[in-house]
């Protein structure tokens, strides 16, 4: 039985599949297993996963259930006494996986090992950006407000930790849930803040960025408004677990989530969102402008800046700065 498995989610990820693939057979721990969940891909992906010269790799294939469901099958094939999760579309850096493994192994009460992340373009080439988030005394405020785990492909879990938040809805036949299937946004703070108020493990990072988490103009564009519509339907669906954490905490979490939103429709250059996002971050609650002051006016000053002059002198202002640093 392997230590550790690694999913792999795949729905038509053939330009990206087979790098992703490489990354993962190259770490430098190699007790593992890589299990990748065809998710009713009509590309190349399934051939590409088949050609992969790796005999650690195992191919799951399933009709389309989403990002969360191909998350769900894989976890339910897995043998590792820890779990990993790589997109398809995202990189490891070959010692991420033994990193996770000595964190797990020398914490026996970590639940959720995750790691920073550096920013790619859609040719893999460095984008110079990366999360860096808080590693340690991590808490379900946190979580909830600044959701450290960054991305899908950052943590590495104990099996132990998933299972404690396995449940198995009315309508599924044939295995448990870990994510919530009815979620196609906000599946990952879904799952980690559950953990967070439900259990009692804990929650920590180890240091670098070894996740290299791409980021694509579709992304950058995608729907705010969809987005913001998800997180809040995460809220009502947890606040049952705990009505007085939800009460006291959800307004300054909103407004980190109304920023997080504003920021990237700055990236995507979409003023009208931008304008938008950031006015109800400043009504929302001021905590982020309190406890962040720099990142919070310079993302407002940006979405002023964008709303008013364009996406040019946004570009212009930003290269200036860029040369002074």
């Amino acid at each position: 039985m392997p230590k550790a498995s690694i999913i792999v989610p795949a729905f038509n990820v053939a330009a990206t599949l087979s790098e992703t693939l490489q990354a993962l057979s190259v770490q430098t721990f190699r007790d593992f297993e890589i299990i990748v969940v065809d998710d009713g891909s009509s590309d190349q992906t399934v051939a590409i996963a088949r050609a992969h010269d790796d005999p650690r790799l195992r191919l799951v294939r399933q009709t389309n259930r989403g990002l969360a469901g191909a998350r769900n099958t894989g976890i339910a094939h897995a043998r590792g006494t820890y779990i990993g999760f790589c997109d398809a579309d995202d990189l490891w850096m070959p010692d991420k996986l033994a990193a996770h493994v000595a964190h797990l192994d020398a914490n026996p009460l970590v639940g959720l090992s995750f790691s920073g992340s550096a920013l790619i373009d859609a040719a893999s080439r460095p984008l110079g950006l990366s999360q860096r988030p808080r590693l340690r005394n991590i808490t379900a405020p946190h979580v909830f407000k600044r959701n450290p785990v960054g991305n899908g492909s950052a943590p590495v879990l104990r099996r132990a930790a998933l299972d404690a938040i396995a449940w198995r809805p009315a309508q599924e036949q044939a295995r448990d849930w870990w994510f919530d299937e009815s979620f196609r946004q906000s599946e990952d703070i879904e799952c980690w803040l559950r953990l967070a108020l439900s259990t009692d493990w804990q929650i920590e990072g180890v240091p670098s960025a070894l996740t290299l988490y791409r980021i694509n103009g579709a992304g950058l564009s995608a729907n705010t408004t969809a987005q913001l519509a998800s997180w809040e339907r995460m809220v009502t669906k947890l606040t049952p677990l705990n009505p007085a954490f939800f009460a006291r905490h959800a307004p300054a979490a909103r407004a980190y989530q109304l920023r997080y939103l504003c920021r990237r429709a700055i990236s995507a250059r979409d003023g009208a969102a931008a304008a938008r996002l950031a006015s109800q971050t400043a009504r929302c609650s001021l905590r982020p402008l309190v406890e962040e002051p720099v990142k919070t006016l310079v993302t407002l000053a940006a979405a002023a800046v964008l709303g008013a002059l364009g996406p040019r002198l946004l570009d212009r202002a930003q290269s200036a700065l860029a040369r002074k640093a």
